[in-house]
């Protein structure tokens, strides 16, 4: 577990989140992602049935990344949504230390999000920025090469945000 650390005895709101699956639904996901008030997922979906499959835990905010034709996944480029008072903005290909491209900066300067999560690099990224946490959960697809598989759960307390990366491997 990594993150900004709380106290565990406060309520809270459990937001799954994933990216990259690329067609590709490891099972085990059901159960680490069981019990999420919502879950997110940040791009390169592959195919419909891996949302619908997420659908079954809870509702479920998607966004299509460089690999997703919108005739197979009609999903928005960008999403913004607000989860237990926080506001997230999900874009697929986004680099927090970066230039991005100008669909996202307008957003991001527009929204102020809390939370900022994306894809694309199969690599897990906590990073604060300000007041806003950067979260890819890494990769969720096929295993490829060495990169390690893994989402995340985001704990959303009143003082604070709490994220737990969840190797697949």
């Amino acid at each position: 577990m990594s993150g900004h650390s709380l106290d565990s005895n406060q309520p809270h709101l459990v937001v799954g989140v994933i990216s990259d699956t690329h067609g590709f639904f490891e099972p085990a996901i059901l159960d680490y992602f069981k019990g999420a008030s919502h879950i997110l997922h940040a791009g390169d979906v592959g195919e419909m049935s891996i949302l619908r499959m997420l659908e079954q835990l809870a509702p479920v905010t998607a966004v299509r990344g460089n690999c997703d034709a919108f005739e197979v996944l009609p999903c928005p480029e960008l999403a913004v949504i607000e989860l237990g008072g926080r506001k997230f903005l999900i874009y697929h290909e986004v680099d927090p230390s970066g230039e991005n491209d100008e669909i996202f900066e307008q957003r991001l300067r527009a929204e102020s999000p809390d939370v900022v999560v994306f894809g694309h690099t199969h690599r897990r990224c906590e990073r604060w920025i300000g007041r806003t946490l950067y979260l890819n959960p890494g990769y969720a697809g096929r295993k490829r090469g060495q990169q390690p598989r893994s989402i995340a759960l985001l704990r959303l307390k009143p003082d604070g945000i709490e994220t737990e990366f969840v190797d697949l491997d």
